[in-house]
């Protein structure tokens, strides 16, 4: 008996940490706080389905409480209650209802699931995107404008966005929870997908498949601003960044040339080109981004360097699993590769990308 009265005394606890820890969390990653059309029609078939149940729930609850008290045992009743057939007409009802709730569900289910699963590739009016998902970062390809990013997804308020997705590795599952809901991302195959933004704002997006050991920390951000602010952006990522100034900077460039160009794309200002490789995410403007590896935030203005050194000097510390070689010796690191820099060289390097944006 005192264990069920301890258990009894748990039961406001846990109560009162529900509710805590349902205000817990960020106020631009829910889909209760729709900031787009396609998570308007979608928070609407959860409200419905929600308000079904709640009144299926209380209306079970009601007959339930109502058949407790009005057949339960009298004092002095002895044997078994007079048992009695079925009543058609209430088998009838308690048959129907059900059967009338679930075609309130479907309806606009059905509706919506084939209205928001339309295809924009080919719409001349629609912004066209193609997403890759890397282990564990986002790729981010204009593919009308010729400009490439990765972490930060810019796009003009007010228009579609057509979204070709992919994946370069395993499956990955592209969500921004205040624009919409979410569509896997598949080797060897391309998912359709749109999105919309009402206002400007910046929306947090996520990996939602379990993709390996950084999963939780793919996180990415959508930038929505208004068409003039876009069109700004896309020309800044057209034009070359100006020159490293500084001794050390210009060292970064060249410790930049010879250890990571294979893998990463840059402005080269001697050509005016973007050049590098594809295997890891593109640099351009990369200055200009909001983290480094898409979990430290750049807030402060000091913030981009050290968070670049953290990132530089120790990756797996960072986004365990993460592909990229470590830039140093890291003692017990579990990649072996490493690009054998040391820690001046690695300041050089920091100081080189943080020039990279448009001045």
């Amino acid at each position: 008996m005192r264990r069920w009265q301890s258990a009894w005394r748990l039961i406001p606890l846990l109560a009162v940490l529900t509710f805590v820890l349902t205000g817990c969390g960020l106020e631009n990653l829910t889909a209760l706080d729709p900031k787009g059309p396609v998570a308007e029609k979608q928070l609407s078939v959860i409200y419905i389905s929600l308000i079904v149940m709640i009144g299926v729930f209380a209306v079970v609850m009601i007959i339930y409480v109502y058949v407790l008290v009005r057949f339960r045992k009298r004092p002095g009743q002895t044997g078994v209650p007079k048992q009695v057939e079925g009543n058609h007409k209430l088998e009838i009802i308690w048959t129907v209802i059900p059967f009338i709730l679930l075609i309130v569900i479907a309806i606009p289910t059905v509706k919506y699931t084939f209205e928001l699963d339309k295809d924009y590739s080919k719409d001349p009016n629609a912004l066209q995107v193609k997403v890759t998902g890397h282990q564990f970062w986002w790729e981010f390809e204009y593919m009308n404008e010729k400009v490439t990013t990765s972490q930060d997804l810019i796009i003009p308020t007010g228009r579609t966005i057509a979204f070709h997705l992919e994946s370069a590795d395993v499956i990955h599952s592209f969500w921004v929870p205040t624009l919409g809901g979410k569509k896997d991302t598949n080797p060897g195959m391309t998912n359709m997908h749109f999105l919309k933004a009402d206002k400007p704002g910046v929306y947090y997006g996520k990996c939602a498949e379990l993709c390996g050991e950084s999963h939780a920390l793919m996180d990415f951000k959508v930038k929505a601003v208004s068409p003039e602010e876009y069109d700004r952006w896309i020309a800044s990522m057209k034009t070359p960044t100006s020159a490293p100034v500084s001794a050390k900077a210009q060292e970064g460039e060249k410790i930049f040339k010879d250890k990571c160009l294979a893998c990463h794309a840059i402005y080269n200002t001697s050509s005016k080109q973007v050049e590098g490789g594809k295997i890891g995410p593109n640099l351009v403007n990369y200055a200009d981004r909001s983290t480094v590896a898409g979990i430290l935030f750049n807030r402060e203005p000091g913030d981009l360097k050290n968070n670049l050194k953290t990132w530089l000097s120790d990756p797996q510390a960072v986004k365990p699993g993460n592909l990229m070689p470590n830039p140093k010796d890291v003692p017990g690191s579990k990649m072996e590769q490493n690009l054998e820099l040391n820690d001046q060289q690695i300041d050089a390097l920091v100081e080189y990308l943080a020039g990279q944006k448009q001045k």
